[in-house]
């Protein structure tokens, strides 16, 4: 099992999984996880690697504040978690929610990543996601936006059912392991952290700006790795392809979502070879 620690980073305090020795490597979680959503794959790489798997602020036993759900300020939550635990540089791996802090931090602190592994999400208003914005975003994040508070309220009481919803979708009917679902659905009971997962959604324009601008100024020169799944395939890499140096693209077949629970296996044979520090051993399909 990992070691959990509760570090001080950026004005709150984060719960973090702890695994393993060598190159850094840090996973970003989305929603509705928190760090159990990296179990397998952090028992598979900990053998290589220091696995620094957190829950993001706001989320799961992580503290919360009235702000800073934003991508930009989660990204600075990440590279002061690094710097905390004495981390020069490291691979930074980000799946939904956790994929905008991850781009953000490798484009502005490039010499802090090694390399970006970035999965089943989408950069702000970047162009390239159009055919798979085409009917409109999903459903949810109108629902977790519109009106504050409204969400919450009507799911108190019902968050199991919510969270078993975006398990079985995002695993396309298989379900997880039980202990990862008790996990999550503890994580999001109650509205105080329902309101603190549903302020990332209603922090969305605001990191669309900050990837906008970002994007003006500066390219992604780190090597990155896109990965798709169902629902959102192979838009991420076409958003990032523009502004990218060096990108690598893959779409798991017959895959839902939540990737590293629903084919650990797969994911695992494509970052075992990418965040492998030597690069002979980069394999990458231009």
């Amino acid at each position: 099992m990992p070691e959990l620690r509760r570090i001080p980073v950026n004005g709150v305090e984060l719960n973090v999984a702890l695994a393993g020795s060598g190159p850094a490597v840090l996973l970003l979680h989305g929603f509705p996880h928190t760090w159990e959503l990296w179990t397998e794959i952090m028992a598979d790489l900990s053998d290589r690697y220091r696995v620094i798997a957190p829950d993001l602020r706001g989320f799961g036993a992580s503290g919360g504040t009235a702000s800073g759900h934003d991508a930009g300020t989660l990204a600075e939550d990440a590279a002061a978690l690094l710097t905390a635990l004495g981390v020069s540089s490291a691979a930074v791996v980000g799946i939904d929610a956790g994929t905008p802090p991850a781009f953000l931090l490798a484009l502005r602190r490039p010499g802090l990543v090694r390399r970006l592994v970035v999965m089943e999400s989408l950069l702000g208003r970047l162009p390239g996601a159009e055919d798979f914005l085409a009917g409109g975003p999903p459903w949810w994040f109108g629902f977790h936006t519109a009106a504050p508070g409204l969400a919450e309220t009507v799911l108190e009481g019902h968050e199991a059912d919510y969270i078993d919803w975006f398990l079985d979708t995002g695993t396309l009917g298989d379900g997880v392991p039980p202990a990862v679902r008790d996990a999550f659905v503890r994580a999001y009971t109650g509205s105080d952290a329902l309101g603190r997962a549903f302020s990332y959604y209603r922090a969305l324009p605001e990191s669309a700006l900050q990837i906008e601008r970002a994007t003006a100024t500066a390219r992604l020169t780190v090597p990155t790795m896109a990965l798709g799944a169902r629902p959102v395939g192979p838009a991420l890499e076409r958003q990032l392809r523009p502004v990218t140096d060096d990108l690598t693209g893959h779409v798991i077949e017959d895959c839902g979502h939540i990737i590293p629970l629903h084919r650990p296996q797969a994911l695992l044979a494509l970052l075992r070879p990418f965040l492998d520090v030597r690069p002979s051993a980069v394999l990458r399909k231009k």
